[in-house]
């Protein structure tokens, strides 16, 4: 449905077997004395597939979706017996997690509640799309302590939605978001995408204004990428779709100021704030925090091991029902690979890196704080306006 930083996404480098071990004393861990804080659910049901989206999903089958939620269910079970659970954030991505039914959705969340010590949760957030969400189902989120929502905009203007091949129009995300609002939901994203096919300065220009003036606590802007895997990617090898480096570089100039002229702050390369209002889960990936993720596709890392479940729903039910593992990839981290990985990410927010984590790289360091793309803040050093605009390469100097 939306896009990366929203999503349980991290890369995988060592591949085992798809078919995945069996579930037995030597494919589950031991219970860690260790908490985790962080839980990713992966609803992978859409009713449209986006020909854009290289997250894990498959169109809605109502004759699948109670299984699918019974098995989410026992998956978190099995998770529970290996490790200490204490949630402070839960995530729920997709797909498209309101595509479930209000029943589905309160068996769903209901038997969270039963199943875990919620009394540390600070934030919970669900993924929406634009006429998925009824007032009915809004209140039941909220009323289940559901407390953040990502509604998938993408843009206000209604022939770049069909370009996008998004189910809604203007009027209905406007809606939706309204009934949110109406719910009682205080914290609401609204996520945007700029570099569209077709897509000008003044159609961006108008899509900011336009969620700006709906006061949203929390806007997510990202710039088009073509995934492997999607449909977009094949029209963009076949030079259909053409990617512009030189507008996309304008539209995220663009975005920088004017949502910054509006009070909110950049704490990630894509992720704009009012104060209070970032997203805590994000947060967690970002510092390299351990984290379950439950459902499809989901990846988990915990310590220095990492895992994804299979990348697909009826697999998955299948292995968690008979009681046999979901995992289809694992891999061992090192240290190293843990310190690029946390130094890419911490780069792209407001906090930057530490400067002992640059510890050998003082010729890079030098380089991109002469070129005006480096600066140092309280003991850190962050990106400039102009480096975040070259964020990989920078990141890639230090990797």
């Amino acid at each position: 449905m939306s896009n990366t930083t929203n999503h349980n996404s991290d890369a995988v480098a060592a591949v085992v077997s798809a078919a995945g071990p069996p579930a037995n004393a030597g494919d589950r861990p031991a219970a860690t004395e260790a908490p985790i804080y962080h839980l990713y659910v992966h609803i992978p049901f859409c009713a449209r597939i986006c020909p854009y989206c290289a997250f894990y999903k498959d169109l809605l089958d109502r004759s699948q979706t109670w299984r699918f939620c019974e098995a989410i269910l026992r998956d978190l079970d099995q998770q529970c017996a290996s490790f200490a659970l204490t949630p402070e954030t839960i995530y729920f991505g997709g797909g498209t997690p309101t595509a479930l039914t209000t029943s589905q959705l309160e068996f769903l969340l209901g038997g969270l509640h039963k199943r875990l010590n919620l009394s540390s949760l600070a934030e919970w957030t669900i993924e929406a799309n634009p006429g998925s969400v009824s007032a009915r189902k809004a209140a039941l989120l909220r009323k289940l302590g559901v407390t953040r929502v990502s509604l998938g905009v993408q843009s206000w203007d209604s022939e770049l939605l069909k370009v996008l091949g998004r189910e809604h129009n203007s009027q209905q995300a406007e809606q939706s978001f309204h009934v949110l609002r109406a719910a009682g939901f205080s914290n609401i994203n609204i996520d945007l995408m700029f570099g569209l096919p077709g897509q000008t300065i003044e159609q961006w220009k108008f899509t900011l204004e336009k969620t700006i003036a709906l006061l949203p606590d929390h806007i997510s802007a990202y710039c088009l990428t073509y995934e492997e895997d999607t449909e977009f990617f094949l029209r963009h090898a076949r030079g259909e779709l053409v990617q512009d480096t030189d507008t996309d570089a304008a539209f995220f100039d663009m975005t920088m100021s004017i949502l910054e002229d509006a009070g909110y702050e950049q704490y990630e390369i894509s992720n704009y704030a009012r104060p209070g209002f970032s997203s805590v889960h994000n947060r967690a990936y970002w510092l390299g925090k351990d984290y379950l993720g439950i459902g499809p596709s989901a990846f988990s890392t915990v310590g220095m091991n990492r895992w994804q479940n299979v990348c697909d729903y009826r697999t998955y039910a299948d292995r968690v029902l008979s009681g046999r593992s979901p995992r289809g990839v694992s891999e061992n981290l090192t240290r190293e690979m843990k310190r690029t990985e946390r130094l890419a990410l911490s780069l792209r927010t407001s906090d930057g890196v530490s400067a002992s984590e640059l510890k050998g790289f003082a010729q890079e360091k030098n380089e991109f704080i002469a070129l005006g793309l480096l600066r140092k803040s309280n003991g850190n050093f962050v990106l400039t306006r102009k480096g975040k605009e070259l964020a990989d390469s920078v990141a890639e100097a230090f990797l």
